[in-house]
């Protein structure tokens, strides 16, 4: 039996060796703290501006776009993603902030925020983030969007797209200085007039048209242009590539692709159908995201910017309307059962008086919702070349330009469509008896959503030009 002695030696060497290991386990924890600061991921997000996403050549479109493509192959492309509403200001406000428009205030065009909101600079630079912003912005007010400005100087037009030597000038600091960063890079293209790119590629008599176009000389000839800057839109994807290639941060960089709502062609932009909504969205995250892996999930906009907290180790807040894509990443292929959307008419260029349009989509169905169906459907689309030369051949008997310049300008108060059989949503379902109690299903989430976010419908559409500063009826 050891003695008195013998016991209290062996305590304090224990003591001592337990406190050895305590105290070195814990700088080791403060090793791994500092390792996992280093480590956080950067993201990288590129929107695109008025781009179909059926257009781009991953997602079966006939524009030439290699980098897309080959991004594709190095992560997912998700195959549902929607934004809320089909027009740039609101969808760029939606991504920022993590509100639907209606619940910021941000629902019309060349709208704001409240002072006060939250956005994406708060979010991550409250976790240590350098937060930059590069090109299109078209958010206000600036006091909520307090990035870092990464534009070329001069014409306000050179602004409108990145900069990528200030871009490379970033990723070069953020790297010499071991910082995480968000950059938010946002092209102009391929919003109209459709003037850069190389057009000679896409030949208009090659050109396969979709089944809501009217096939006229002036079509053909502008889809060529656009399909020519949706190839320009993909090259600035590639420098951007590269430029993380160059300064070594692929590897520990979250890059998300999107195309933003849907072309100024008739039945995209400014509408609730699945091509004004629906949007790319390819993902590459090395190590986090399987190559080359396609998910069918259901996701909003609204969810990117919950994900980049989690990316940057935060838990989103609660009044977030998203939710977090990190369990999609890695291969969940459900998230949402229904998702929604929103656009309003009053406050456009050259839209109509008023024209408020609500809609939600499950995995099968899609319903729409006009507030006004007396009013003719109007915006710069129906001002365009394009769409005069569909008005002349209705006129000149053409039975196809007819149907078409009707559906589009004059809508049904409800419009249903079976997107699984009918995805260009080309057959109205909403008046067949035997679908009313899918009608009624849909008109009770949509319902739904609208109270969570304050929409009060045509009332709210009234209020647009509050949410529009300097704007009124006599300045539209």
């Amino acid at each position: 039996m050891p003695n008195q002695t013998s016991i209290v030696c062996l305590f304090s060497i224990a003591f001592l060796w337990i406190s050895g290991v305590c105290w070195t386990g814990t700088a080791r924890g403060d090793e791994s703290a500092d390792a996992a600061e280093i480590q956080r991921s950067n993201i990288v997000f590129v929107i695109a501006d008025d781009c179909t996403f059926r257009d781009i050549g991953c997602y079966g479109g006939q524009a030439l776009t290699p980098n897309i493509d080959a991004l594709a192959t190095q992560g997912m492309r998700m195959t549902h993603c929607f934004q809320a509403a089909p027009m740039c200001s609101p969808t760029r406000h939606n991504v920022y902030t993590g509100l639907y428009p209606v619940k910021s205030g941000a629902y019309p065009n060349h709208t704001t925020v409240d002072p006060g909101t939250k956005s994406v600079v708060q979010y991550l630079g409250d976790l240590g983030y350098r937060v930059a912003q590069s090109g299109k912005t078209h958010v206000n007010p600036k006091s909520v969007f307090t990035w870092e400005k990464l534009n070329a100087d001069g014409k306000k037009k050179q602004g409108k797209n990145p900069d990528f030597k200030r871009i490379d000038k970033f990723f070069a600091e953020c790297k010499q200085a071991g910082q995480p960063f968000c950059l938010l890079a946002c092209s102009n293209e391929p919003h109209s007039p459709w003037d850069k790119g190389d057009a000679s590629q896409y030949p208009p008599s090659d050109l396969e048209l979709p089944p809501y176009f009217v096939d006229t000389p002036e079509t053909r000839e502008a889809f060529s242009r656009y399909l020519a800057e949706i190839t320009y839109f993909d090259g600035q994807v590639g420098k951007l590539l590269d430029l993380l290639d160059k300064r070594g941060l692929a590897d520990n960089t979250l890059v998300m692709v999107v195309s933003e709502q849907g072309n100024s062609f008739p039945f995209a932009k400014w509408t609730c159908y699945d091509t004004g909504l629906q949007s790319a969205c390819v993902v590459r995250w090395p190590g986090k995201v399987e190559p080359g892996a396609v998910n069918p999930a259901m996701i909003e906009y609204v969810d990117f910017l919950p994900t980049w907290i989690e990316v940057a180790g935060g838990i989103p807040d609660k009044n977030l309307d998203g939710a977090s894509l990190l369990d999609v990443f890695a291969g969940k292929q459900t998230h949402k059962n229904y998702v929604f959307g929103e656009m309003t008419t009053r406050g456009i260029h050259h839209g109509s008086e008023y024209y408020g349009i609500r809609s939600v989509r499950s995995g099968r169905f899609k319903y729409i919702w006009n507030f006004s169906p007396e009013m003719e459907f109007q915006n710069a689309c129906t001002r365009s070349k394009e769409f005069r030369s569909w008005v002349q051949a209705a006129e000149n008997g053409n039975e196809h330009a007819a149907e078409l310049v009707q559906r589009y300008t004059s809508r049904p108060e409800v419009e249903l469509y079976d997107i699984r059989n009918d995805p260009l949503e080309q057959d109205n379902l909403a008046q067949m008896p035997q679908y009313t109690a899918v009608k009624d299903r849909l008109k009770a989430e949509l319902d739904r959503w609208m109270t969570a976010c304050g929409d009060a419908g045509h009332q709210t559409e009234m209020k647009a030009y509050d949410r529009m500063p300097g704007h009124s009826p006599k300045s539209k």
